[in-house]
């Protein structure tokens, strides 16, 4: 009996995936769903409204449509396109849960950059700027104040659900103070004090960016439970409390750096602690998390030798340092927090 063959259809999609995405990042760089609003616009208001050249709007908002990342009513010239639900909650710049930001940065950076995948993987090398002779993306941040708080706006509004999730789901009822180590925005002392009222914290970040940190903190009226330190992680010893964190820090370094930021949570910990490692982990498997295994592609282009971890990694570097116990907890899509206690 002749067993059919295998369509063709998730390799093409995903070999020609790189054309949604650029639709998409280009709507976000136009400010298209924000321009939108709660308001319903015709193809040719929007093109006006954006400053586009007829021959491309319809072809462009009805891919959107198809994408399920815009809404029409009617059809031909005098139909009206208008946001999702998602896109007005997600990708409206008015609306507190704004996470074009990263997408910015996907499409005026890593969208170029992955193109030199194949030499990154060919040499080790990363592929960002420095590649060209310019400086780090942060060396860049921290000499801009402006570039530097929509860059930390940016990884916020990547983290805001993680970090909502791990105030829910983390027991900190047993805890009294926690110390987030390179807090950025300062958002997850922000969510966990908002969820928790009996819990101190702080948020220790590089000096340029405790003015960040403060100036977020002030604005959710929280300067009575949340406080900045300024340091730098590997050379400073870590503020002490009864739970570190740290999002999406651990997978920015090498090996033996990981180890070193490893050993400072276990220093600066009671007995009884936790150390929290927010990350999008991949599985132990390495079977699953295709976001995981993306990001520590993401991390070869940009660091070279930093990369992404499992669960398991995670554990087995955690039990050389001197923690016994660990759990992971899902946070939201591919993210999770895995946990090591003192």
């Amino acid at each position: 009996m002749k067993t059919s063959s295998p369509a063709p259809d998730a390799i093409l999609k995903t070999a020609f995936g790189f054309w949604n995405s650029k639709v998409l990042l280009t709507a976000v760089t136009f400010d298209l769903f924000t321009t939108l609003g709660e308001r319903r616009l015709k193809g040719v208001e929007i093109g006006e409204a954006l400053h586009l050249h007829p021959r491309g709007v319809a072809d462009f908002l009805d891919a959107l449509v198809a994408m399920n990342f815009l809404e029409r009513d009617g059809k031909g010239p005098d139909a009206k396109y208008f946001n999702t639900p998602a896109t007005a909650l997600y990708l409206d710049r008015q609306s507190p849960r704004y996470i074009g930001g990263i997408l910015e940065m996907l499409n005026g950076r890593l969208f170029k950059y992955w193109n030199d995948l194949p030499e990154a993987l060919r040499t080790g090398h990363p592929q960002n700027e420095t590649k060209h002779g310019d400086k780090g993306i942060f060396e860049e941040l921290y000499g801009d104040p402006v570039k530097l708080e929509q860059f930390l706006d940016a990884m916020s509004s990547l983290s805001r659900i993680n970090f909502e999730a791990l105030a829910n789901k983390f027991d900190f009822s047993r805890y009294h103070t926690l110390s987030d180590v390179g807090g950025a925005a300062g958002l997850l002392c922000i969510e966990v004090a908002k969820k928790h009222p009996h819990m101190q914290c702080i948020s220790f970040d590089l000096p340029p960016v405790e003015l960040v940190a403060k100036k977020h903190i002030v604005a959710a009226g929280l300067t009575d439970r949340i406080r900045t330190v300024s340091g730098n992680f590997f050379q400073d010893p870590l503020p002490k409390a009864d739970v570190i964190t740290m999002g999406r820090i651990l997978h920015d370094w090498n090996l033996e750096k990981k180890m070193q930021l490893i050993r400072a949570a276990y220093e600066a910990l009671p007995p009884g602690g936790a150390l929290i490692a927010v990350e999008a982990l991949i599985d132990d498997a390495r079977r699953e998390n295709v976001f995981g295994l993306l990001m520590s592609l993401n991390m070869l282009i940009e660091f070279g030798d930093a990369f992404d971890y499992s669960a398991a990694d995670f554990e087995k570097w955690c039990r050389e340092v001197g923690f016994k116990r660990f759990e992971v907890i899902h946070l939201a899509g591919p993210s999770s927090a895995a946990v090591a206690y003192k």
